[in-house]
């Protein structure tokens, strides 16, 4: 049976007296990857930045079975918490590797004597990142990029790693790569909480999805069966996700 690692209930969150959030509840349990699809301003990235300690706000958040909504973003990161945000937010002037010793921040804190050994399981999952550990980050491309975001917050060694948005501008060849990626880390027990609009893709590779509209949860359940659901189909997969319809003689 699955256990919990992130459950979050009656959530309110926004941006000064703009209310964005409107009570969501949510469960991530480990080692699953949970997606949270929706259109622009739904309330989406609002979402992963309160969890993320970013904004404040309030409701309940549990992460294995400890309160955190009144923890610092420091604090959040030390528990094994990690967000890979929407705009990347590299050190352009940096190298590959540069940013990737950065990221391990969180594992020298922790007295881990073997932190740097790290990298080496980063280039693994990311073989073009090897290729390019000593390129400054600014002259990578879309994809190169979005890895190195990625590996970055895979130096902390986290145990949650919430994505937003990382198929945002990215060829669809380059976003199968990187999804590919993100069920790989699920087969090595990381929990990834999946934030995008791009459902097609992120209901195949999730195990669990919410809707989110206007600030709340509009619909959730096993992805597979959301992907069948014919209000998801027609709001955000298109038509061409629709059964064929039976020729008549």
């Amino acid at each position: 049976m699955s256990t919990s690692l992130l459950h979050i209930a009656g959530l309110h969150a926004g941006y000064g007296r703009a209310q964005v959030l409107h009570g969501i509840d949510l469960r991530l349990d480990k080692g699953r990857i949970v997606t949270v699809i929706g259109p622009n301003g739904a309330g989406k990235s609002t979402l992963l930045n309160t969890l993320m300690g970013v904004l404040p706000g309030k409701g309940s958040i549990h992460y294995e079975g400890q309160p955190i909504h009144t923890m610092t973003l420091e604090e959040r990161v030390m528990l094994g918490i990690a967000l890979v945000p929407e705009k990347r937010e590299l050190f352009s002037t940096m190298t590959v590797e540069d940013n990737l010793v950065l990221g391990g921040f969180r594992q020298m804190r922790l007295g881990q004597r073997q932190w740097r050994a790290r990298i080496d399981e980063v280039y693994d999952l990311f073989p073009r990142l090897k290729e390019r550990r000593m390129q400054v980050s600014g002259t990578l491309s879309g994809g190169e990029r979005q890895m190195l975001a990625v590996g970055r917050a895979l130096m902390s060694r986290p145990q949650l790693l919430m994505l937003d948005e990382p198929s945002l501008g990215l060829a669809p060849l380059i976003v199968q790569e990187i999804l590919d990626n993100v069920k790989a880390l699920r087969d090595t027990g990381v929990s990834i909480l999946l934030v995008e609009q791009n459902a097609r893709a992120a209901l195949e590779v999730a195990d669990y999805g919410y809707v989110l509209e206007m600030g709340s949860v509009s619909l959730h359940g096993p992805a597979q069966e959301l992907a069948h659901d014919a209000r998801v189909i027609e709001t955000y997969l298109g038509a061409a996700a629709r059964p064929a319809a039976t020729e008549k003689a």
